[in-house]
């Protein structure tokens, strides 16, 4: 039986689709109803989401998703049904089924086709909804693990819609695997970076390092993470910016998570000047800080000797805090430096400024001038005043009164002629 012999009765006036080619004559009042029936369905894809998570109240919620997934497919097949009607295209559309020799089967199969993939857009929907009210039952699981439910599951359906029309066109699997196979190697080579990222996606859903709402360090970005999809990690920093960071960056970089535990220490470091008391100035720390709301009490503050700093000992100063939080760090670090400060003002211990002490020496060899040779340091020829000046033989003495006797010498040769001037000897230059 083909889809002609089908069609037959819809010339006769039998048919209702030939009844609303009858009732609507004009071109305009055709584009009219096609295009309200259009946007009906439209509308009604669109809005899925929303009419599945609706509370009708005395409907369970199971039964209310798959009611509202029945109908979206029904309207979407009659929609299209009366379109065909509207226009007086039954019989056309008998012919194309006849020239591809289409039979009663492959009409048939064109239907159910379309039928099982707006199911399986639908049914992610009732599916979101299951998930939700399995686990609400259940506080221990995590919404990061009823994301990775919900894809999963939604993955599946595709899968199986797209299997199942497959197999009712007769078409041959393997055939398909192997060519999928093929191509995969290829696609693989071409989007490397791509295929890594949306494998380090999986790996991340599975090995839940962070989750929704946690506060993380990943390379040189540290915010909240906003999302997590099997592509990319969002992240919003406390500068108000938006990161997308690709998983497979995640996954090979350094990462910290400061919300996983439920609290954070906090170290600020202080410096005691080295007249202080440094046990003394421990406890006038850690009294400081004791008396303060904002860190925990329990694990209870501590104040460690760190280091002998260039002008100071360097005192850590470590509180806890919980449910950590960029707000919360800034403001118990900014109490506990305030808190400090005031308490060794108020005692007198001083927080000393960076000191260094200078000191100077006389050159022994001289300098060196730029480009040129070394020069002779000028030498004080005086000798002190607690030192004799007699030196011992073969000492520094035998210098001196050779230098003595060269300048005296040199100074008697500069003397012009005619000044009488005597030479040692008494005779004339």
């Amino acid at each position: 039986m083909s889809a002609a012999s089908l069609l037959v009765p819809l010339q006769s006036g039998v048919s209702p689709l030939d009844e609303l080619a009858s009732l609507v004559p004009s071109f305009a009042g055709r584009v009219a109803v096609t295009g309200v029936i259009l946007l009906i369905v439209t509308a009604l894809l669109a809005r899925g989401d929303r009419v599945h998570d609706s509370d009708p109240g005395h409907v369970p919620a199971a039964l209310w998703s798959l009611l509202v997934t029945l109908t979206t497919m029904s309207v979407t097949v009659g929609g299209a049904a009366v379109i065909v009607g509207v226009w007086g295209q039954a019989t056309q559309v008998a012919e194309v089924f006849e020239g591809y020799d289409f039979g009663y089967r492959s009409f048939v199969n064109l239907g159910l086709s379309i039928l099982i993939l707006v199911g399986a857009y639908t049914m992610t929907s009732l599916v979101r909804r299951l998930v939700d009210e399995v686990t609400e039952a259940r506080p221990a699981v995590s919404q990061h693990q009823r994301e990775i439910a919900y894809r999963i599951a939604q993955v599946f359906l595709y899968v199986v819609g797209v299997a199942m029309v497959l197999a009712l066109w007769n078409v041959d699997l393997g055939g398909i695997l192997v060519g999928a196979g093929f191509l995969g190697i290829v696609v693989g080579m071409a989007a490397r970076q791509t295929l890594g990222a949306l494998l380090a996606g999986f790996v991340l859903m599975f090995s839940r390092p962070f989750e929704i709402g946690d506060w993380v360090e990943v390379g040189d970005h540290e915010g909240i993470v906003t999302d997590i999809t099997i592509v990319n990690t969002r992240i919003q920093t406390f500068d108000g910016e938006y990161v997308m960071v690709p998983n497979d960056v995640v996954s090979s970089e350094s990462l910290v998570n400061r919300s996983r535990k439920g609290r954070l220490r906090i170290e600020v470091d202080v410096g005691a000047d080295y007249d202080a008391d440094p046990k003394r100035a421990a406890d006038v720390a850690l009294e400081a800080v004791e008396r303060l709301d904002e860190p925990l009490s329990v694990p209870t503050p501590q104040v460690v000797l760190k280091r002998f700093a260039d002008s100071a000992v360097v005192l850590g100063v470590r509180v806890w805090i919980d449910r950590p939080s960029a707000r919360r760090k800034w403001r118990t670090q900014t109490a506990v430096i305030s808190a400090i400060k005031e308490a060794f003002e108020s005692e007198g211990i001083k927080i000393p400024y960076p000191q260094r002490e200078l000191m100077g020496r006389e050159e022994e060899n001289g300098f060196v001038v730029s480009g040129g040779e070394r020069a002779a340091a000028p030498r004080d020829r005086s000798p002190a005043p607690d030192s004799p000046t007699a030196t011992t033989d073969g000492g520094d003495g035998e210098d001196e009164s050779a230098e003595s006797a060269e300048s005296e010498e040199n100074e008697g040769a500069e003397t012009p002629e005619g000044d009488g001037g005597d030479s040692p000897d008494g005779e004339d230059s």
